[in-house]
């Protein structure tokens, strides 16, 4: 559920540039504020500095769009912008949840105001299809299924009310690509979504990579997007490790203060198992959390030093990695929530335990992590270990 609401998300996003065209039907095309020069040049320049976690100058650049624009909805959308990234970076903090919901209750509000005054208007009908998908994505973060599906179905439902157009402009691939992609491959990897997917237009697996490739290599606004979203359809579903190289080397020379393009970059070299790679990247991260570079915060460093213990574990060095784990675990005790690096560390922790020899230690690490939330298999291996010792 998670995956098709975030791709319903990306489809409103990958659309930007499209509402400059005439929307079907309608007698003569507006004028976007996509178009105007203010937009294109600061707002290029805010979302810079956003990728790049300069919170304070991405917000400077959006607001001059917002005074400029005032009660357009392209205001709260880029204001909302560096609230979306706080979250990000920290998914377990709920504390920012309001004031984004906030945002995009305004943003819907904006373009239902123009949207009554010209119902087809192309700007209120893309920021609102984009607001509905923001929200509905943090609701599916939240476990809120229903009304993220709900979210995401009316956020497509204003996608597929924007016509096709020309994809000379490299931005105009992206969200026709993202749809052709995951509509093509999503039902195969999960077959329960297809009576759903039945309502939908088919993908193409083929062309939307060439669509969202399109947007990487040649994109204004979005090629960031596009060039995270290759990563991520690298790693997760076309398991290409030189592609998920080449996008993610690019994300981390164009925005190398960004934590969360740095943690990947750990996770693709370690899922490949180029472990000295991957543990140069770990360890970078600890470095900056340590410094308190912004990004660099409590999940991150706990996710960079469960990879750095798993990567130990994998060499068979228990101790090294049953230290990185005991480092995770003082920072994961700030937080009452379990979050998945919190509960894989304590299995891990059983884990190296048993294959030190201390059996009682990693008995209780095992009953400790089946009374936390379950991730994964967790509480199967858990239990696993339980009656059989991990050997390593």
């Amino acid at each position: 559920m998670t995956r098709i609401t975030d791709i319903l998300v990306c489809a409103c996003l990958g659309l930007a540039a499209l509402v400059a065209q005439p929307v079907l039907g309608q007698s003569a095309p507006t004028r976007s504020v996509l178009d105007d020069p203010l937009v294109r040049d600061v707002g290029k320049q805010g979302l810079d500095h956003l990728y790049n976690l300069e919170f304070d100058s991405a917000r400077e650049a959006f607001g001059q769009i917002d005074r400029r624009f005032s009660g357009h909805p392209i205001g709260p959308v880029l204001n909302s912008l560096s609230l979306w990234w706080e979250i990000l970076l920290d998914i377990q903090d709920r504390s920012r949840d309001d004031a984004f919901y906030r945002a995009m209750d305004e943003v819907i509000r904006r373009a239902d105001a123009m949207l009554d005054r010209n119902p087809r208007d192309a700007d209120a009908m893309f920021f609102k299809g984009a607001a509905l998908g923001f929200r509905g994505r943090l609701k599916s973060n939240r476990g809120e299924w229903f009304k993220a599906a709900m979210d995401g179905k009316k956020a497509m439902d204003y996608v597929l009310a924007v016509p096709d157009v020309s994809t000379q402009k490299a931005d105009f691939s992206f969200g026709k690509g993202l749809y052709d992609y995951f509509a093509a491959v999503v039902p195969q990897r999960y077959p329960f979504v297809k009576p759903v997917m039945a309502f939908f237009p088919k993908g193409d697996r083929q062309l939307g990579l060439q669509e969202i490739q399109h947007t990487a290599d040649n994109g204004y606004y979005i090629q960031a997007e596009a060039a995270y979203f290759l990563l991520q359809i690298n790693y997760l579903y076309e398991l290409d490790f030189d592609g998920c190289v080449r996008y993610v080397s690019w994300l981390r020379r164009q925005y190398p203060r960004n934590s969360f393009f740095h943690a990947l970059e750990g996770r693709v070299y370690a899922k490949w198992n180029r472990n000295v790679r991957a543990t140069r990247i770990f360890a970078g991260i600890v470095e900056r959390y340590s410094e308190g570079l912004t990004g660099y915060n409590d999940p991150i460093a706990e996710q960079a030093l469960y990879y750095l213990a798993r990567i130990q574990m994998s060499e068979r060095n228990f101790q090294k990695a049953l230290d990185h784990l005991l480092q995770l675990e003082a920072l994961s005790a700030r937080s009452s929530e379990d979050s998945y690096f919190k509960v894989m560390g304590r299995l891990r922790q059983g884990m190296a335990y048993d294959a030190l020899g201390k059996r009682s230690i990693a008995k209780s690490r095992y009953r400790e992590v089946l009374k936390m939330k379950a991730h994964a298999s967790s509480h199967d291996r858990a239990e696993r270990y339980l009656k059989n010792a991990y050997r390593g």
